[in-house]
């Protein structure tokens, strides 16, 4: 059979291999443990998959009970060579050495069957020497894995489809491309997820720096008018005007991309530190390339040109003879609030922040656009946490109701279910029946596991999560996942072709009822007894879902981990610990330099406005000093201005903070998972309330300028 795959056009490279999951008693853990055992040869030699050896040794042939386990379980287990792992093989309980620690280009991202998140605890991989393994399931010069590679320019549509047809009447599960490769495929979705957020994130930060960048050099053209006009007047041309400005803005760009250079690396470090907990490479380290640097600087100086544009053509276009005089004052007009006729409430302080707001429109709705989106930008960086608790507890509480999962080796008879209900703690169980197959819908096609349940999954629901309602399972029919359905491009009632990739691999053609949104990977479903007839079997199961009497936890582990049919127990509440774990280390980093940056550029737009208006309006304020107003009353209208710009900002930033987080839920939008649009009131109010303390400290900065004023100073320069 090997000659036969390697004689399949395009074939360069086949190998051969025995590939078995077992169960596994681990010392120190309660609950039983999976091991994939997947053969190896006698003697090292270059491989498809090759192995990085870590720790240790390669295994010595003449010994059948040495392997090698993949280095996460070792480390999670603290297993040192020469330690011992019992696992049950083909009904017998069998300890094996562990010689070394190993990676795999196979297993970069190590999950048990059936699961989306990483368990080194709980799943480990063991390569032991190919005859002692295939002798240990009757095995002998057989195999059920094999791995290939291609030639260059084979197509690899065409030799999937010859070796599947090879080895089909010798039972073959079908082919999967490396693309699909579990391991390859969560790489590949987690880099897209991240390559998505990183081309629009940056966008935003650099919009809203550009924006402050051009209020600044605006007010700073308007500030030295004088002096434009006498470098004008002297014999300075417009283009060294223009240039002078535009040099101020660079070194600002310059100085922020030498910063944002070190704190990036910093950043790349930290996700370093975090992908190698979730991935397992065999080095993974953090480079910062000169392209990518020159293209970040170039990028930023880009946004900086773009924000100081406005400035600069002020300054050039700025007529000596119009600049030699003061600007004309502003027109007062009375306030929209004011026509409403309620000015009688109002105090005199109140009235003029109104009337100033309303004479500067453009610069007021800079402030307030401003501000909104440093609100926006803080709930964007913090709303991770909330779409996280959404979507823990509808997968780990309201979807699922069992405790323990249990798979059979292979598929099992109705006794089976009565087994499982006899065992120690056991009050509920809910057969399953899974099966491997093709889905096809015109020329797409996925291979995954049909699951099939009851009509009405009690422990293990099916739900739209759209509004959390249970799926009731129809009596033919298959309902499939959103993402699934838009992978194939499949709709309710269209008619797929099922490839069943087991026994006598039937093929049939069944319709879609139903589409449901889930949030976690690729799923299909039929109700348990419509899959039996499409498969034309008996009441058989292929595992079930438990409740059990926590008080009996332990005597239930014991037992299923000495019964030879069990290929694997899945625990929920492992699992749940096993998605923080994962999943909170990441978005808490994300989150952290998110709200860093979004909280600089909320306290930049906050005092930025602060300090223009008082730049702007400090000889009106001397003058409202001398004729008798208050320290108060004079902070009151220079603050009180900043305080109702915020309070225009914070609902309008609030609305698109939600649209920023909808952006961010459609980049993460992936075959692995999609997050839900899920925003906490919680953090409206932190965001809301990081602005609040933002423009406070920045009033206080300000009023403590404000009180420092020199009356009489400020009271001879002219406007």
């Amino acid at each position: 059979m090997r000659d036969r795959i390697g004689d399949i056009a395009g074939v360069a490279q086949v190998e051969t291999r025995v590939v078995v999951d077992v169960t596994l008693d681990v010392e120190g853990l309660s609950e039983p443990a999976t091991g994939r055992l997947i053969s190896i040869p006698a003697r090292r030699r270059s491989m498809l998959n090759d192995i990085v050896i870590r720790r240790g040794r390669y295994i010595d042939g003449t010994r059948p009970d040495e392997v090698i386990v993949n280095e996460g379980f070792a480390l999670a287990h603290n297993l040192t060579p020469g330690d011992t792992v019992t696992a049950v093989i083909n009904g017998r309980r069998r300890d094996l050495e562990v010689v070394g620690f190993g990676l795999s280009p196979e297993f970069i991202y190590t999950i048990r069957p059936g699961e989306l998140i990483p368990d080194n605890t709980r799943f480990g991989v063991f390569w032991m020497e190919r005859r002692a393994l295939a002798s240990a399931f009757d095995m002998e010069g057989g195999f059920n894995d094999v791995t290939l590679s291609l030639m260059p320019g084979a197509r690899e549509e065409e030799v999937i489809q010859q070796l599947d047809t090879l080895i089909e009447s010798y039972g073959g599960f079908g082919a999967i491309p490396r693309a699909l490769q579990l391991s390859h495929w969560s790489l590949s979705q987690e880099l897209n997820g991240l390559q998505g957020v990183g081309q629009v994130v940056p966008l935003i930060f650099l919009s809203i720096a550009a924006f402050l960048l051009n209020v600044v050099l605006t007010r700073m053209v308007s500030v030295q008018r004088e002096q434009i006009a006498a470098l004008k007047a002297l014999g300075y041309t417009n283009a060294a005007i223009g240039w002078h400005y535009t040099k101020w803005a660079l070194a600002i760009a310059l100085t922020g991309a030498v910063i944002g250079t070190a704190a990036g690396a910093a950043m790349g470090n930290a996700m370093m530190s975090i992908y190698n907990e979730l991935f397992q490479f065999p080095a993974l380290t953090y480079r910062l390339l000169p392209s990518v640097v020159t293209s970040g600087v170039l990028i930023s100086l880009l946004a900086d040109v773009l924000g100081a544009a406005t400035g600069v053509r002020r300054a050039v276009r700025l007529p000596p003879a119009e600049a030699m005089r003061p600007q004309p004052p502003a027109r007062y007009r009375v306030s929209l609030v004011e026509r409403l006729g309620i000015q009688g409430l109002l105090s005199q302080p109140a009235r003029i922040v109104l009337r100033n707001i309303q004479r500067q429109p453009v610069r007021s709705l800079a402030s307030v656009t401003g501000i909104a989106f440093s609100v926006a930008m803080l709930i964007a960086g913090t709303f991770s946490l909330d779409a996280m608790d959404e979507m823990m507890d509808v997968q780990f509480s309201v979807a699922q109701h069992q405790d323990v999962t249990v798979t059979f080796v292979e598929a099992a008879s109705a006794a089976a279910r009565h087994e499982l209900q006899r065992m120690p703690g056991v009050l509920t169980v809910e057969s399953t029946r899974s099966i491997p197959a093709r889905l096809r819908f015109g020329s797409r096609s996925r291979q995954l596991a049909i699951s099939g349940l009851p009509e009405v999954p009690r422990l293990s629901r099916v739900l739209e999560v759209t509004d959390l309602s249970p799926v009731t399972l129809p009596p033919d029919g298959l309902v499939v996942s959103r993402k699934l359905a838009e992978i194939l491009a499949i709709d309710r009632g269209d008619v797929v072709r099922v490839e069943v990739l087991l026994g006598a691999r039937p093929v049939r053609e069944v319709v879609v009822a139903d589409v449901v949104k889930e949030y976690m990977g690729l799923s299909a479903y039929m109700e348990i007894n419509s899959l039996r007839r499409l498969l034309r079997e008996s009441e058989t199961l292929s595992g079930g879902f438990i409740t059990v009497d926590p008080s009996r936890l332990d005597a239930l582990y014991r037992v299923l981990k000495a019964t030879p049919v069990v290929a694997g127990v899945t625990l929920k509440g492992a699992a749940l610990e096993s998605f923080e774990e994962t999943f909170a280390e990441n978005i808490n980093v994300m989150i952290f330099f998110n709200v860093l940056f979004a909280g600089i550029i909320a306290w930049g737009v906050v005092y930025n406005a602060a300090r223009m208006s008082l730049s702007e309006r400090s000889r009106e304020l001397a003058s409202l000093r001398v004729i008798g107003f208050t320290r108060a009353e004079i902070s009151s209208i220079l603050l009180g201005e900043l305080a109702v710009l915020t309070c225009v900002a914070i609902p309008a930033g609030l609305l698109v903070g939600y649209g920023l987080a909808a952006l961010v839920v459609t980049l993460f939008d992936t075959e692995l998972y999609s997050f839900p649009l899920a925003v906490a009131p919680r953090t409206y109010a932190l965001s809301t309330l990081a602005v609040l303390t933002a423009t406070v400290l920045s009033g206080l900065l300000v009023r403590r300028k404000l009180d420092s004023l020199d009356l009489v100073e400020v009271l001879k320069t002219r406007e």
